[in-house]
């Protein structure tokens, strides 16, 4: 699955302010920033970001996903950090 297509099926099921997709071989890292995830434990968010890539990763078409999910505010503090490669 191109990164594209990812990053598109993300931002059309939720309200990001921005989506970044890196792949390494099979290893997929997503780094999503919006505003719904204020309030929500790391658990709720990454099962937000699970939610519409489901039928692929079901189907094993993506493998191996690390998700870091953050609010505008935390994103401005920890993106130095995680920006994907």
């Amino acid at each position: 699955m191109e990164l594209n297509e990812i990053e598109q099926r993300l931002q059309d099921a939720m309200a990001l302010a921005e989506v970044h997709v890196s792949a390494e071989g099979t290893h997929y890292k997503i780094v999503v920033v919006g505003e719904g995830f204020e309030g929500q434990s790391k658990v709720k968010r990454q099962q937000a970001v699970y939610a519409p890539l489901m039928d692929k990763i079901t189907d094993g078409t993506l493998h191996a996903l690390t998700i870091k999910a953050f609010t505008p505010a935390e994103w401005q503090r920890e993106k130095i950090f995680n920006m994907p490669s």
